[in-house]
C-alpha cells in the first residue's frame, strides 16, 4: 500500500502511518482478507495506538425526544413517521447535571447530549451551553448532537468547553439519498468542518443493517478515513428495529462475522480513533462483542436506554469485561 502524506506520532509513541488517501478497493481487500489475517493486522494496529486491555465508558441522554423535521429513514424520532413516540422539550438544566453524575459514579468518562433538531435555535444553544459547562465541572468529558450547526454555533460550543460534537454520516454517499432527502451529505460534511474549526474533537460514524450492501459500509469507511482530520470517535451502529419508518422494509441485520470484519477495518484503516459499538449492541452476543473487541472496538455506550433503544444493562456489561480482563472503571 501507498503511504499517504502526513504522517502522525500517536499517543503511544508510535510513528505509523495515518493515511488520509484511501481507496475503495483498497479498503474492500482489507474487508476480504482471511479473517485471522484481518485481526491480527487489526490487533497489531490496535496495540501501537491504545491499551488493549481497556474500554471507554461513555453516557448518552436524549435532552430533546422526537419531533425532527428531518426525514431519516431509520429514525423513532423524525415527525414524519407515526413512530409512537412522543415529542419532547428540552431538558432542564438541573435534572441533565443529576443523569451525568449518576452516569460518572456508574463509571461513564465522557456524557454525550442529543437532542433531536434539524439545527439549533439561538436560545437554545443558550440552554446547551450552560449544560456543557455544568456537566465539564463534574469532571466529566462532554460530548452533545444537536443537527447542523453554523460556524458561530459551533464557536459558542467550543467556547462553553465543549470536548466533542457527534455527527454521523450514516452510510456510504451512494446510499445516503435512499434514507434521507432533507438534509445532504454535503450538509453533514460542512458541519463537521465547522465543528473542526472551532476546535472541537468530531465523533462520527454510522449504522449498518439498513439494506445497505458491504460496498456501502466500506464506502462509509473510505468517507470518514479521508476526511481531512480523522474522527477522534467513531461510531458504529447496528440499526434497531423501530415501528413505523420506512427502513423496516429493508433492514437486515448483518451477519456477525461480517461485523467483526468492518470493525476490523475501521481500526486499520483510522489507526488512532476510538471505535465504538454504539446501537443495537442488545443484539449481540457476549462472544460477537468480545471479538468486535479484540478487533479494535474500544469503547461503548452504559445505560439501559439509548435515546429511544434498548441498551445492555450494565451488570451484563460488567460480568462480560471481567470475562475478558478489560478494565473500564465500569461500576
Amino acid at each position: 500500500m501507498v503511504a499517504a502524506a502526513g504522517v502522525e506520532r500517536n499517543d503511544r509513541g508510535s510513528s505509523a502511518p495515518v493515511r488520509r488517501d484511501w481507496q475503495r478497493a483498497e479498503a474492500e481487500a482489507l474487508y476480504g482478507l482471511r479473517f485471522a489475517d484481518l485481526m491480527f493486522q487489526a490487533q497489531s494496529i490496535h496495540r501501537k495506538n491504545f491499551d488493549p486491555s481497556h474500554v471507554e465508558i461513555a453516557s448518552l441522554l436524549s435532552i430533546k425526544t422526537g419531533g425532527c423535521p428531518e426525514d431519516c429513514g431509520y429514525c423513532s424520532q423524525s415527525a414524519h413517521y407515526d413512530t409512537g413516540l412522543k415529542a419532547t422539550r428540552l431538558m432542564d438544566r438541573a435534572e441533565v447535571v443529576a443523569t451525568a453524575q449518576c452516569a460518572k459514579d456508574a463509571g461513564a468518562t465522557r456524557f454525550c447530549m442529543a437532542a433531536a433538531w434539524r439545527s439549533p435555535k439561538d436560545r437554545d444553544l443558550d440552554q446547551v451551553c450552560d449544560m456543557i459547562s455544568a456537566v465539564k465541572d463534574l469532571g466529566m468529558e462532554t460530548c452533545v448532537t444537536l443537527g447542523m450547526l453554523t460556524s458561530k454555533q459551533a464557536t459558542r460550543l467550543s467556547e462553553a468547553g465543549l470536548d466533542f460534537y457527534n455527527h454521523n454520516v450514516d452510510t456510504s454517499p451512494e446510499f445516503y439519498d435512499k434514507i434521507i432527502t432533507t438534509r445532504t451529505l454535503q450538509d453533514r460534511i460542512d458541519t463537521l468542518a465547522h465543528v473542526r474549526d472551532a476546535g472541537i474533537k468530531v465523533c462520527c460514524g454510522g449504522i449498518v443493517g439498513m439494506g445497505e450492501r458491504a460496498e456501502d459500509r466500506l464506502g462509509m469507511l473510505v468517507l470518514l478515513a479521508n476526511l481531512p482530520s480523522h474522527p477522534e470517535s467513531v461510531p458504529i451502529n447496528l440499526w434497531n428495529e423501530v415501528k413505523g419508518v420506512p427502513v423496516n422494509d429493508t433492514a437486515e441485520r448483518p451477519d456477525p462475522i461480517a461485523l467483526v470484519r468492518l470493525v476490523a477495518t475501521t481500526r486499520i484503516m483510522m489507526p488512532k480513533s476510538v471505535v465504538r459499538l454504539s446501537a443495537g449492541r442488545q443484539f449481540m452476543t457476549d462472544e460477537l462483542q468480545a471479538l468486535c473487541i479484540l478487533a479494535g472496538a474500544n469503547s461503548i455506550f452504559i445505560g439501559d436506554v439509548l435515546l429511544t433503544t434498548k441498551n445492555p444493562r450494565r451488570d451484563r456489561d460488567a460480568n462480560l469485561l471481567d470475562r475478558l480482563g478489560v478494565t473500564s472503571g465500569l461500576a
